[in-house]
């Protein structure tokens, strides 16, 4: 038994249809001339005479708003009288009706709108005027019973159609129990007729393996049959075959033609994957234009891969330069689909300020989302963000938590800075228990950054003979990995700042390994050491070949030091303006006593043009440093107006400022002008 009724009775049975003349015919013939009102009038006539098919297009009119206010509640109305008298079509679209069901829309001019807003403003009175509008609701209930009674009626009568949505029905168990057999039976009667919608289903069931064996030849027959009749979904999955090689051997130009055949009726899938092919040249001529065409068409209709597809084609490029812009353009629609790593470009995006205006905040804000949905590195970013309060406010508290999470994540760098939190008391209390653990749990995984900033936290303890040992093995094993800040550490251990005993050429060597891999400090510290007589290694060249590598690579100190080395010819021939160059350097990055120098140099016009005022100007800047020498000189030009306007009263001041780092010549020249430093008050 495959239903109530005989799988085959459908053959026997005639269907009905409109008889010739009378009532009817007037009203076909009126609803030609688009007189529906008039159509109506005739086919109601009609009906009463028993004629099935002018119910039937009542409901048609209801279906289509002609006429009438479109209303689907209506329309099942009066398909319902039609499939009592056995129009086989009506019984079809009363059970599709079912099977679906109708909910009400709502927005401007729905019909359920106005009735939802009626109700308010008129009260109880409104329910006449609704039954009077809409007899039947706006609504019409889901009811897969019923849908299997009109729909296996319509079955049994031949309709093909009918008999494909039976077969679903059968293989879903809606309205039945479920029975892949019986789906089958049904299936196989439509396809009989070349419908092409059960040759579908047929593919699908041999593929899948629904009550019957995986076929997949089974399942490219069925599916070639219904995509000469070019069903889209048998299209697609025929060109997925094709393009994989299931059942048959791999053929990317017959995919390729498939999907462009479904593309053609803008499925979302086909489009994506024609345009992937197009893209890399796979079974399709390569065409930049076309791929980026059904991409877009597929991602316009927001189909989710199409989307991050174009985000990846815009960002890398394809033949041509990628376009940022329009990147981060789709990339914002997959974040806002929740798409996790669209949310850390995006972060990343603002951040950086690529293909959108820098915005901080918005940075923050895609950050924070990605790492809610587990993204590691993003939770890391947000935790900097909440540190540093970058587009967020600042709170420590938030920062611990996220870069928790990092950690979890396996993000080193985030163990790394909350042993860096704990240990310097950065917004919490300090915890060295807690400082030790992550620093710990950071070099344990091998990061010579983590190994690094473990030692110097070790170094800095209670300066044990055994955490000295355990300090110097973690940075000889970041050292060795060439990581140039654990050599330079090592170079200080050895110079027996941590205690132990000191080993210079062990230091030397260290500080070169690191100046070799261009760590400045080490640079300017090896310099330092050869320009130093008691090193037991001075060499003046060295001196100032390492120094001049510091104070190309902006290191203050070294850029001090290599001018000094050039007004005085050490280690390099003299040159004095090389010196005044490397003074202005060091001088404008705030090195005080380079000020000076560079201030005495001007006035003097050594190495340069004489520029009085120029040197007033940097021997200011030295002065507000308290370089003692400098508010002398300062005091000096104001009282002579050299560079400055004369101004007694502001040389005193300086002289003052002098005086009270006991600088004798400061006090002369108060006395020589009259003013004692008793009980003077020095304005700042």
């Amino acid at each position: 038994m495959l239903s109530s009724r005989s799988l085959l009775q459908w053959v026997r049975r005639p269907v009905l249809g409109p008889s010739r003349g009378g009532p009817f015919e007037h009203g076909t013939g009126a609803y030609e001339r688009g007189a529906y009102l008039e159509a109506i009038r005739y086919w109601k006539l009609a009906l009463e005479a028993g004629e099935a098919e002018a119910a039937y297009r009542i409901g048609k009119l209801y279906v289509k708003g002609e006429g009438v206010v479109r209303s689907v509640p209506d329309a099942a109305i009066w398909y319902e009288r039609a499939a009592r008298l056995g129009h086989v079509d009506a019984q079809f679209q009363l059970g599709l009706i079912f099977l679906q069901g109708e909910k009400p829309l709502l927005g401007p001019h729905r019909h359920e709108t106005w009735r939802q807003s009626s109700a308010v403003r008129l009260g109880d009175k409104a329910s006449n005027i609704h039954q009077l509008v809409f007899p039947h609701g706006t609504s019409v209930e889901r009811n897969v019973d019923a849908a299997f009674h009109w729909i296996s009626a319509a079955a049994d009568k031949g309709k093909a159609e009918a008999q494909t949505v039976l077969g679903n029905m059968y293989s879903e168990g809606l309205g039945c129990e479920k029975n892949p057999q019986i789906a089958l039976a049904w299936y196989g009667v439509a396809a009989e007729q070349n419908c092409a919608a059960a040759e579908f289903a047929l593919g699908d069931i041999h593929f899948q393996g629904k009550g019957v064996p995986v076929d997949f030849e089974q399942a490219a027959l069925w599916y070639r049959k219904a995509a000469d009749q070019d069903h889209v979904r048998a299209q697609v999955a025929l060109a997925f075959m094709n393009l994989k090689g299931t059942g048959m051997p791999e053929n990317p130009a017959e995919a390729a033609r498939l999907f462009q055949g479904a593309a053609m009726h803008d499925d979302v899938i086909a489009l994506y994957n024609i345009g992937l092919l197009r893209l890399k040249g796979h079974g399709a001529a390569k065409d930049i234009d076309k791929a980026e065409t059904a991409l877009r068409k597929a991602a316009r209709r927001d189909y989710f891969p199409a989307i991050q597809a174009l985000a990846e084609f815009y960002s890398h490029g394809g033949g041509f330069a990628p376009d940022l812009r329009e990147a981060a353009v789709w990339y914002e629609k997959a974040a806002e689909r929740d798409d996790v790593q669209a949310q850390f470009f995006m972060g990343r995006f603002y951040a950086t300020g690529t293909g959108v205006g820098p915005n901080i905040r918005q940075a923050a804000k895609w950050f924070e989302r990605a790492a809610r949905n587990g993204h590691a590195t993003a939770a890391f970013n947000i935790a900097v963000f909440y540190l540093n309060g970058s587009g967020v406010e600042r709170d420590v508290g938030r920062a611990i938590e996220w870069f928790e999470r990092a950690s979890e994540g396996g993000i080193r760098a985030a163990q790394l800075q909350l042993g860096k939190l704990y240990s310097a008391g950065n917004g919490v209390p300090r915890d060295h228990q807690l400082a030790g653990e992550w620093l710990g749990k950071a070099a344990s995984g091998g990061d010579p950054d983590a190994k690094t900033a473990y030692a110097l936290f070790l170094l800095h303890e209670d300066g044990s003979a055994e955490q000295l040992e355990q300090a110097r093995a973690l940075l000889v094993e970041a050292a060795e990995a060439n990581h140039a800040p654990a050599a330079f550490q090592l170079g200080v251990v050895h110079m027996g700042k941590f205690g132990g005993q000191a080993d210079i050429a062990a230091a030397v060597a260290w500080f070169a390994r690191a100046a070799g891999a261009g760590h400045v400090d080490a640079q300017y510290t090896l310099a330092l050491l050869h320009l130093d007589p008691g090193s037991g290694m001075s060499d003046a060249k060295a001196a100032a070949s390492w120094m001049m590598k510091a104070a190309h690579a902006g290191h203050a100190g070294a850029q001090f030091q290599l001018a000094v080395l050039y007004c005085t010819g050490a280690g390099l021939a003299q040159d004095v303006a090389q010196g005044v160059k490397w003074y202005e350097a060091a001088a404008q990055q705030g090195h005080k006593i380079a000020q000076f120098n560079l201030a005495v140099m001007l006035g003097k016009g050594q190495g340069c043009e004489a520029d009085p005022g120029k040197a007033a100007e940097w021997l200011e800047k030295a002065a507000r440093q308290d370089v003692a020498e400098a508010q002398i000189a300062l005091g000096d030009a104001l009282m002579s107006g050299s560079g400055v306007t004369k101004d007694q009263d502001a040389a005193v001041q300086w002289y003052r400022r002098a005086a009270c780092h006991n600088h004798e010549g400061a006090r002369r020249r108060l006395n020589a002008i009259g003013v004692t430093m008793v009980d003077t008050v020095v304005d700042g």
